[in-house]
């Protein structure tokens, strides 16, 4: 039985705690906060509840795998999972809109004909059978398995495939995903849709290499799905599985150094001094975090690496407490696109002048009665994607990005600022102090191709016995891949060196 220290109670780490206990190991967690589950929070208010990170899982068999491998009980039996139908519904910058059912091509080839026009969902569906062609190639090596020792494998080699180009009698190869929505789907609503499956994540279309398919392409193939009282209610059944098993946590321990003997991590030091032994160290910490932990080098030269104060997106968010109860039949989700999305882009890639473009809005609006005193109130939940190096001290700032996402949220909510009661803001800042991510980032997914700058730093670092876990490290970002993470670096520590990834 060996000692494992985990850093942090982010839901990859605790995924791979729980995972290690049940093999027989001796696991305590050190969380610098006072709640487990990293950026999964819940604000609660009069009644009302919040998910203050994710608010929707994608690939919900990661955590089903997680709850078959750590006991018998199913995550079913934990947490009410439910399909959300549709998927979103998107309102475009021409008024136009379009519901997209969950996980039903046909249903969504039709319906992008009936609001956009006849041959768009053609044109779309044909783009979702190269994404999946991209998503086979790339799966098992980029989610499934230890990243290489040769991952340039997967950085020089673009997996979504060369199209046929009629007039010029040869295949092209679309290099980035707005290279894609220009050359396959020709209508500027279709490369909203594609581009903002992108853009959720952080990451700018222009220069995100084509293999960013896979994204909405999961979304497609395995459905989007909500957890009844919120996404919160996941993050607590994976704690309470990892207590279950013995898992310890010590809540309000921040670890100030990761300690080394005989050329190998041997446990961490904690604020007040305190030192605790362990045989591996698993750190579920921003980059930056974890070179302030440790003078050792972690990486090989021209391994892939996050630098840990690059400058990266984070999320801005508005949660509305509403009089007036949800209407029938109206989308849990809804993306509201601007009419200037290059000056979106623009503005996140070097934030500057005095106001801020409008930015693509998300509206989660759950049918939960969990989350609202009553059925005569609604709770909603408005976010953007934005610059974390701008001055979220600014009240201005804080203001103008505000009435951003009120007015674009009045599109599809009529009415909506005669019926809020109270608003709650939460800015970079907040995911800062909750996760210790450098100015409040919030990690995308990996991705293949595009020189190796979508990948994520590898589970195994070149300290023996110190181990990256969680968004920050291979395969990256989102709820999903997080639990993959804690599955791999289990696996790494179990089986050593030969393991050979997730079955």
């Amino acid at each position: 039985m060996a000692r494992i220290a985990v850093i942090g109670a982010g839901t990859g780490a605790m995924a791979a705690a729980a995972r290690l206990a049940v093999a027989g190991h001796r696991v305590v967690v050190y969380e610098r906060t006072d709640t487990y589950g990293g950026a999964v929070r819940r604000f609660e208010r009069d009644g009302f509840g919040f998910d203050t990170g994710p608010g929707l899982l994608t690939l919900p068999a990661v955590y089903r795998d997680l709850f078959v491998k750590t006991g018998k009980e199913p995550l079913e039996d934990r947490v009410e999972l439910v399909q959300v139908d549709p998927s979103a519904r998107h309102v475009f910058a021409d008024g136009t809109a379009v519901s997209l059912p969950n996980a039903s091509r046909a249903g969504v080839v039709a319906a992008l004909d009936e609001a956009l026009g006849a041959g768009a969902g053609e044109r779309w569906g044909d783009f979702l059978v190269r994404a999946r062609e991209a998503w086979d190639r790339t799966r098992r090596p980029l989610l499934e398995e230890p990243l290489w020792p040769n991952w340039q494998v997967l950085a020089d080699k673009e997996p979504y495939p060369a199209v046929p180009h009629k007039r010029l009698l040869r295949t092209r190869r679309a290099s980035t995903l707005s290279e894609i929505a220009a050359r396959e789907l020709r209508d500027e609503r279709l490369r909203a849709l594609l581009e903002s499956s992108a853009l959720a994540h952080g990451l700018d279309p222009r220069t995100t290499p084509a293999s960013a398919a896979v994204l909405p392409y999961m979304e497609h193939a395995f459905g989007t799905w909500y957890v009844r009282g919120g996404i919160r209610e996941l993050a607590r059944a994976v704690y309470e599985r990892c207590v279950e098993r013995r898992v310890e946590f010590v809540f309000g321990a921040e670890v100030t150094r990761i300690l080394e003997k005989d050329g190998r991590a041997a446990g961490v030091e904690l604020g007040a001094g305190e030192v605790a032994a362990a045989d591996h160290v698993v750190a579920g910490v921003d980059p930056a975090r974890l070179k302030s932990l440790t003078e050792h080098r972690l990486d090989e030269d021209g391994d892939v690496r996050a630098d840990p104060f690059t400058s990266r997106p984070g999320r801005f968010s508005v949660l509305l407490a509403l009089r007036g109860g949800r209407e029938a039949g109206a989308a849990h989700r809804t993306v509201v696109h601007p009419r200037a999305p290059e000056s979106e882009l623009d503005f996140l890639a070097s934030p500057g002048g005095d106001r801020p473009p409008r930015p693509t809005v998300t509206v989660l609006r759950p049918d939960d009665p969990t989350l609202r005193p009553d059925d005569a109130h609604e709770s909603v939940v408005l976010s953007a994607v934005v610059p974390t190096d701008a001055d979220w001290a600014q009240e201005g700032t804080v203001r103008q990005y505000t009435d951003h996402l009120l007015e674009a949220a009045g599109t599809a909510m009529p009415g909506l600022r005669d019926r809020v009661l109270w608003q709650e803001v939460r800015t970079p800042a907040h995911t800062d102090d909750e996760t210790g991510a450098f100015l409040g980032a919030v990690p995308a997914p990996a991705l293949a191709a595009g020189q190796g700058r979508f990948l994520h730093p590898a589970n195994t670092t070149r300290l023996p016995g110190l181990y990256r876990v969680g968004g920050w490290a291979h395969p990256g970002g989102g709820l999903p891949h997080a639990g993959m993470s804690g599955a791999l670096v289990a696996g790494l520590i179990v089986e050593g060196p030969d393991f050979r990834g997730s079955q």
